[in-house]
This record gives structure tokens, C-alpha cells and sequence, in this order.
């Protein structure tokens, strides 16, 4: 859903869903188009929309991922496929959270929760 509201506030360039009520997609109904719409418009959806912007822009190092726009539930499936088995925590959380190519994590955030996830594994 993100990308269609990208998609029509770059169409409209305009940051006012309302102003996105005519630019609906063919495959969503125009009347849920025009719901989301007005959702989108509303004080609690911008204030959480807000406080993410806040959010990211205060803590980049956070938001570092190495997967793209690629899911975690596709991650699992290719690694189950990969192992022919479930793929352990640390073994998704490396594959989204360490650079191509090398052994480092994209982050010390995430150096730090792979060390205590391990540390919890082992201890319980």
C-alpha cells in the first residue's frame, strides 16, 4: 500500500491524500480507494506517519537493512529452501542485517542484538 500512496502523491504532487481521491488503481475498488484516502487524511494516521518520519531521521542507524524491500517471510523461505530446513534467528537476522560480501553487520545496533540473542540462546 505504500508504494500506491507514493505513487499517487507523486501522480498529484501533493502530500494531502485528499488531493489523491481521483488517482485510484485498477486493482482496488474505487470506494476503498477513497476510504484509505480519507484514513490517510485523519489526525491519528498522520500523527503515527509523523512520528515514524521523526523516528527514522533521528535514529538512521536503526533502519539499516541489507534485504531491500525483500520480506522477512520470503528471507525464511528462500533460507528454508537454501538449508532444507527452518532457518534459525540468527541465521535470518544475519542474512538481513550484515553486508553483502563481508562478515560485519550493517550496524553496532545490530552487532549488539545478534550478541545477546546468542547469549540468550545459549543461556536458556
Amino acid at each position: 500500500m505504500w508504494e500506491a500512496r507514493d505513487k499517487a502523491m507523486k501522480t498529484t504532487s501533493n502530500r494531502d491524500p485528499m488531493a489523491w481521491l481521483d488517482y485510484s488503481h485498477v486493482w482496488l475498488r474505487r470506494d476503498y480507494w477513497e476510504s484509505l484516502c480519507e484514513r490517510w487524511a485523519v489526525g491519528p494516521w498522520q500523527q503515527r506517519s509523523q512520528a515514524a518520519i521523526r523516528n527514522r531521521s533521528t535514529h538512521p542507524e536503526k533502519n539499516v537493512h541489507t534485504s531491500g524491500s525483500v520480506s522477512y517471510a520470503t528471507h525464511s523461505q528462500k533460507l528454508h529452501h537454501e538449508f532444507e530446513r527452518a532457518p534459525t534467528f540468527r541465521e535470518l537476522f544475519d542474512r538481513t542485517h550484515k553486508r553483502k560480501g563481508t562478515d560485519d553487520y550493517v550496524s553496532e545496533s545490530a552487532r549488539t542484538i545478534a550478541v545477546s540473542q546468542a547469549i540468550n540462546y545459549e543461556f536458556n
